[in-house]
């Protein structure tokens, strides 16, 4: 019988074969529009970094000063040791920010999804989760012993008929479970719809909202503002590691008694140790800027818009939508080997861009994800559309 490590060298030679493993390009200083590698100055369009803040010279001074202050880690739990005056405020900010009662940090969006779901549902409760939810969702679902039905993505028929399948089970507490926009696409979800059935049904919504806070409707808010459902969405889950600051950090936002029930049984935040001071300060940091980033919100969507117009004139085929992310796909047998040979192409041609294929995104549906950031110019967006005419030329012929 093989070794654990033989066949494992053998699925790992195989993933190589079929052009689907993915290496890991190192950058040589910040994150930014523009970053070093080892293959020289590119420009960065793979950054979930929105607002253009992570490397941003304000949230570092604030990290600076957090670290003589209130040092570097805490070697602690929330509930023993862990708990500074600074994580209570982050936690307040973000629910006002936000309009919810309360929040609750976690070392990440996935630990926060991943405790939520068992610490307030039990066997005799149902969740109604979207096909495409993101991996920390599907996790933190298996995770808890209610009824799971599944809703094939953003398509409100099949919600109602797996809400009433809820129903027909005499489950009690519904949740349904949704990204604000799903991320390997740049899609939003029907949240007005969505909500409507909720009502209908008495069932509660929980939106992670990672890829739409601090950027997305007209203050940042995220897709409850978007799509006008602002006090409608009962839960909303986010991450501090995008747009806010782009470090480590998730929250849960929501009612008091949520909140509250988290702090005494959400495994990850009683199991894992508190985020790390210098974290927590610069990410207030971010949530302030981006309080006030009317003007970075303005010009992200017009480079977004920008973006997608090159392209499409080009004769790319890219999903449609409105969203900062933009899927460029390569479809069929040999689409995920194409889109890695034109991503490394695009990276040799100063544009550092990444190729998505299975098992992150389906079979057949491979993709470049390109994403826009309020830090690009215009001048950006013109070369990152060149270099990929020219990678496809050089690729394809």
């Amino acid at each position: 019988m093989d070794t654990l490590s033989e066949r494992l060298t053998a699925h790992l030679d195989q993933i190589r074969q079929q052009g689907l493993y993915k290496e890991e390009r190192e950058i040589l200083g910040r994150q930014g529009s523009h970053v070093d590698t080892n293959s020289g100055q590119a420009l960065n369009f793979c950054a979930n970094n929105y607002l253009g803040l992570a490397g941003d010279q304000r949230l570092v001074d604030a990290a600076k000063e957090a670290l003589d202050r209130w040092g570097f880690g805490m070697s602690s739990v929330r509930f023993i040791s862990g708990t500074q005056d600074q994580h209570s405020a982050l936690e307040r900010e973000i629910a006002q920010f936000l309009r919810m009662d309360d929040s609750i940090l976690f070392s990440s969006c996935f630990d926060a999804n991943g405790g939520i779901f068992g610490a307030l549902l039990g066997p005799d409760d149902a969740i109604v989760s979207d096909e495409l939810n993101h991996a920390s969702l599907i996790d933190g679902i298996r995770l808890c012993k209610a009824t799971r039905f599944r809703y094939r993505n953003a398509d409100i028929e099949d919600l109602r008929r797996q809400l009433q399948a809820a129903r027909d089970k005499k489950c009690d507490q519904v949740l349904i479970v949704t990204d604000g926009v799903f991320s390997m696409d740049g899609s939003y979800a029907p949240l007005e719809q969505i909500c409507d059935l909720a009502e209908e049904f008495h069932a509660l919504v929980m939106v992670d909202d990672s890829h739409a806070t601090g950027f997305v409707g007209q203050h940042g808010r995220g897709t409850p503002e978007y799509c006008g459902v602002e006090g409608r969405v009962d839960i909303l889950t986010g991450t501090l590691g995008k747009a806010l600051g782009g470090a480590s950090g998730g929250y849960v936002a929501g009612p008091q008694a949520i909140v509250d029930t988290l702090r005494q049984q959400a495994r990850p935040y009683l199991f894992s140790n508190t985020l790390a001071p210098v974290v927590v300060a610069g990410s207030r940091k971010a949530l302030e800027l981006a309080a006030q980033a009317d003007d970075a919100r303005a010009h992200l969507k017009e480079m977004s818009a920008l973006f997608r117009s090159l392209m499409e004139d080009a004769g790319f085929d890219v999903l449609p939508g409105s969203h900062p992310i933009h899927a460029v796909m390569f479809r069929g047998d040999d689409g995920a080997a194409l889109a890695v040979k034109i991503a490394a192409r695009m990276l040799e041609l100063g544009v550092y861009v990444t190729a998505f294929s299975f098992p992150v995104v389906p079979r057949g549906l491979a993709r470049i994800r390109v994403q826009l950031s309020a830090a690009h110019s215009e001048d950006d967006v013109r070369a990152c559309v060149k270099a990929f005419i020219d990678a496809r030329e050089s690729v394809i012929g």
